[in-house]
């Protein structure tokens, strides 16, 4: 059947609606939401079966009295006056206790380092009395690299003079006091096996005092002198800021009996007497 030319605009008309009426049907499907646009979420449901729980959004802000209350009641909870007392006293115990401790502990440092007198400087063992410090002390000039047994038997034979052991510095630098602890520990130990503060330790000063070994001219060690007064007081307490040097100075490595002996053929026979009587059998 032949249609006409004006029945033509007609038909594309409805053709385009039908397309249209296509592409609108799953928007309207949808709520009538076009496609493409973003969905609103939807808010979270309860799981099935359990009741929906509402509350507060926020906490309340409490009153000051109810503040008040509060604190009153946590300070009230938990007193225990007795308990306290007893913390208190041991607390302040403990801290007596580590302060005398630490001063101990310093004091013997000191000693060890020739930084001040030992206790029992004035009451030597066997019955020897203290050299004068108006008289003359024994004193090896030593240095940390000596052997340690070596040193150990100078430390051995001066005790019973009442010598003294003089290092021009210490082991690491000024800023390192372990080590001239550890050496000076090392050297005074009676038994040389024993480890911790209660060991024995022999009555023997050491010193570091670089001005001793610059005054007496000691460029090598060991060596021995019979020095005036008492070199193991501080500088601030003696009578003379540099005291009297030695009058001979002996070099090498020998018995404290041979290095007195060489000390009085040298010409110095008074100042060695002392220690020589001591230093014999009897």
């Amino acid at each position: 059947m032949r249609r006409s030319a004006s029945s033509i605009p007609d038909l594309l008309l409805c053709a385009g609606a039908m397309v249209a009426l296509c592409v609108a049907a799953p928007a309207l499907a949808q709520g009538g939401q076009t496609v493409g646009e973003p969905q609103p979420a939807e808010p979270d449901k309860p799981a099935p079966g359990k009741p929906a729980i509402s509350g507060p959004t926020g906490i309340p802000e409490p009153s000051q009295a109810m503040r008040r209350r509060a604190f009153e009641a946590m300070r009230q909870k938990g007193r225990f006056p007795d308990i306290e007392v007893r913390a208190r006293k041991d607390r302040e115990d403990a801290a007596q206790h580590l302060a005398a401790e630490h001063d101990a502990m310093q004091k013997r440092l000191y000693e060890a380092l020739g930084l001040a007198a030992p206790i029992d400087a004035a009451k030597p063992r066997d019955g020897r009395a203290a050299p004068s410090a108006k008289g003359w002390m024994p004193m090896l000039f030593a240095s940390s690299s000596m052997p340690l047994q070596t040193l150990r038997n100078y430390a051995a034979q001066l005790e019973t003079v009442g010598g003294v052991i003089a290092f021009r510095g210490v082991p690491g630098g000024m800023s390192k006091i372990g080590p001239m602890a550890k050496l000076t520990a090392q050297i005074l130990r009676v038994d040389p096996g024993c480890e911790g503060p209660a060991c024995t330790m022999r009555n023997v000063q050491l010193i570091v005092d670089p001005i001793l070994f610059r005054q007496h001219g000691v460029n090598q060690v060991p060596a021995f002198a019979m020095v005036p007064g008492d070199p193991t007081l501080p500088y601030c307490e003696r009578d003379d800021e540099i005291g009297p040097s030695a009058s001979h100075i002996v070099f090498g490595d020998a018995a404290l009996s041979g290095l007195l002996e060489e000390y009085a053929r040298l010409g110095g026979k008074e100042e060695v007497s002392d220690a020589a009587s001591r230093l014999s059998p009897r």
